[in-house]
């Protein structure tokens, strides 16, 4: 047996042959030899780049990986603050690339201009026709414009408008034109105001003497009142601002003073109502909105908010009666409120129902709920109300009760209510009249021993689709007695939604019996005890009324 040595205990290697190790003498020398140089070669560390700018083209050197910004500094260029840069600074440069300065600036010019006035005509049918009169003259106003002026490497490439400043406002002439009135004067009694054309008129004792009392021609016929006496007049003018910050502004008017100039009672957004105060002297009272971009165009604020004035066009501190408040349901869309004929209670009507204010507790306080009308679109509907001539009555349009399983709030059913104050019931009087019934009530007049009074509201056509339905004027008794259809005629188009108005208390009964309404534009005056209608105007412009 062989012996083993030190040597044989120690571990075997792995033996390689001559061709193996020779290839890996190669490989190793091709892999070390990829990561030299060769002989005389450089890394590259600048690039090179053109840049045009004022008329002329530099070339200059910037480190590899340079933005756009850093060329111009190199080459001593600093961009104005309008100048368009061709690619942006934060662009990486590549080597040969091109970069374009275009120097932009602007200067600013002033110019005055003339601003031609507006011609206005007003139709007054009181004159011969042909005949014209100018009421106002027209002067034009002065406007500056400041335009800006645009330059591209000195080469103007636009203008326009920057600022226009309103010197003086254009006063637009303003002339009367009679035109031929086919229809016979009628007497009346008190003072009939209305709104013709966005121009308020006033006719006083007969249908033919018509004065024109404000001719600015942008009533909007939210608000028309007349005072209890008959001399101030209260009006809502469009605003010269955009709806979505100012829709109306709040006017008064004395025109039993030929000296006196329109009141700016400094009250903007009024909707719903406003009104004199009966109780107290040189007073208003008023309920706004806030302007919104969205329909209806208000967030109605549900308030009552009192004001004074003075002749001489100063006015009071705004006093609170309600506050603003979210107005019960549907009441995003608003309050009206309607004073009782002697002036001593102030009714609230609203989408979900009525009652009276109590101006001493601030409050209101409710009479009856009433189911509001889902109308799915963005208008509500508030009941329309009246006062009774014994000032302790309140007819009031309800929501009454669907057919079968339809939801109340859409039920197309709507009766007229009476509301007594002094014995706290609620009687329907007359049933399916329309949601636009809109009652009003006569002054009182004697009858035998007790004084009465009747009820004028108007009729749908269709009662279960009546907010498109026309409608027919109704006069009844006040228990709901001696009901009788006047106008219009059987098979004629109907009348608009409108509150029916009153002739005021009269020396004589025949005086007084006229009802006023708006038909297709125009004004009529209907008699109650005929039912003989006549119409009164003829140029179908007429918006508003109020009788006092």
């Amino acid at each position: 047996m062989k012996s083993l040595t030190a040597n044989d205990l120690l571990p075997r290697r792995p033996s390689f042959g001559l061709t193996a190790l020779v290839t890996l003498v190669i490989l190793l020398s091709l892999a070390l030899g990829g990561c030299v140089l060769p002989l005389g070669a450089q890394s590259p560390t600048t690039i090179s780049a053109s840049i045009a700018a004022d008329g002329t083209t530099k070339q200059v050197q910037v480190p590899s990986g340079s933005t756009v910004e850093t060329a111009l500094k190199n080459a001593g260029l600093t961009p104005g603050p309008l100048d368009k840069i061709e690619p942006p600074l934060y662009t990486i440069l590549s080597d040969g690339g091109f970069v374009k300065i275009t120097r932009v600036s602007e200067n600013f010019e002033t110019q005055q201009t003339t601003v031609p006035f507006e011609r206005q005509t007003v139709h007054n049918e009181s004159m011969a026709q042909g005949v014209t009169r100018l009421i106002q003259p027209g002067v034009n106003g002065l406007q500056e414009l400041t335009y800006r002026h645009i330059y591209e490497d000195g080469v103007e490439v636009g203008n326009s408008v920057f600022k226009v400043v309103i010197l003086q406002e254009a006063v637009p002439e303003i002339v009367m034109v009679g035109v031929q009135a086919p229809f016979a004067p009628l007497s009346i009694p008190g003072k009939l105001a209305y709104i013709a054309g966005g121009n308020a008129w006033i006719m006083e004792t007969s249908t033919a003497n018509r004065i024109p009392l404000v001719t600015t021609g942008d009533l909007d016929g939210r608000v028309l009142k007349l005072s209890t006496d008959g001399n101030w007049l209260i009006y809502t003018r469009k605003s010269v601002r955009p709806p979505e910050e100012e829709i109306n502004t709040l006017w008064i008017y004395e025109f039993g003073d030929p000296q006196a100039e329109p009141i700016d009672m400094g009250v903007s957004n009024v909707i719903h109502f406003a009104d004199f105060d009966p109780q107290e002297e040189l007073t208003i009272d008023y309920s706004t909105v806030e302007p919104r971009a969205a329909a209806p165009g208000w967030q109605a604020n549900n308030n009552l908010l009192r004001r004074k004035f003075g002749r001489n066009g100063v006015l009071g501190i705004e006093q609170k009666i309600i506050d603003s408040n979210t107005g019960g349901v549907y009441g995003w869309w608003g309050t009206s409120y309607v004073w009782s004929a002697d002036g001593s209670i102030l009714a609230y009507s609203r989408p979900d129902g009525m009652g009276y204010v109590s101006i001493k507790q601030k409050a209101l306080v409710p009479l009856l709920n009433i189911t509001p009308l889902q109308t799915h679109s963005d208008w509500a509907l508030i009941p329309g109300i009246a006062w009774g001539a014994d000032n302790t009555t309140l007819y009031v349009v309800t929501h009454a009760p669907p057919p079968g399983l339809v939801n109340p709030e859409e039920s197309p059913n709507f009766d007229l209510s009476v509301v007594s104050l002094d014995s706290n019931i609620n009687v329907r009087m007359v049933t399916q009249t329309g949601m636009f019934a809109y009652p009003a009530a006569s002054p009182a007049r004697q009858n035998g021993d007790e004084r009465g009074y009747a009820i004028a509201y108007l009729q749908a056509y269709s009662p279960t689709q009546s907010d498109s339905s026309g409608y027919r004027l109704v006069v009844m008794d006040r228990d709901g007695s001696n009901r009788r259809s006047l106008f219009p005629d059987e098979g004629s188009p109907g009348l608009g939604p409108q509150t029916p108005h009153w002739a005021p208390a009269a020396l004589s009964d025949s005086a007084g019996n006229y009802v006023a309404v708006i038909y297709q534009g125009n004004l009529y005056l209907v008699d109650t005890l005929t039912g003989t209608a006549h119409q009164v105007t003829g140029d179908g412009l007429i918006q508003k009324i109020d009788w006092k």
